[in-house]
């Protein structure tokens, strides 16, 4: 690990392989795992319109973690607009996103740096592909072109 206390955030809704690469590289570099998940109101104003609601997937998630990452620390805090635990808190050290993500993260620092915080190093995972090479989405499952794991379903709306 090579940091004490990182941040991650999404949605979280129907969780495929791409959120499991994304917290488990969060896992991976961080002690304590801070992880953004987003509220119904932020992801209807953000034009998400998630099939499970806030509760559901911060359990589902809980379950994964407990599965997938046992006996890790890890706190879970709902994410209201972009900047939620990464900015609010000093000791987290470093922001694991995707390469979506990523470009928000200088406006992060610009935050963090008016709260007198130290910037957050960025850690970048790539794109978890489906097998039409095109990256795994929750939309692209809500919208049944593919599964969890990224396999093409028979059908396929565009």
């Amino acid at each position: 690990m090579r940091y004490r206390t990182v941040a991650t955030g999404g949605t979280f809704d129907h969780i495929h392989r791409g959120h499991l690469a994304l917290l488990a590289k969060s896992f991976e570099v961080g002690e304590v795992v801070v992880i953004g998940v987003t509220s119904d109101s932020f992801a209807h104003r953000e034009g998400k319109s998630p099939d499970q609601d806030y509760g559901t997937r911060v359990k589902v998630l809980e379950d994964v973690i407990a599965r997938g990452f046992p006996g890790r620390k890890y706190i879970i805090a709902k994410l209201e607009d972009y900047f939620g635990p990464g900015i609010a808190k000093p000791e987290v050290e470093a922001i694991v996103v995707s390469r979506e993500t990523a470009a928000r993260v200088p406006t992060a620092n610009n935050l963090r740096a008016e709260r007198g915080y130290p910037p957050l190093e960025v850690v970048v995972v790539d794109y978890a592909l489906a097998d039409d090479s095109k990256p795994i989405s929750s939309t692209r499952i809500r919208r049944g072109e593919i599964d969890q794991e990224g396999h093409l379903l028979g059908q396929r709306q565009n």
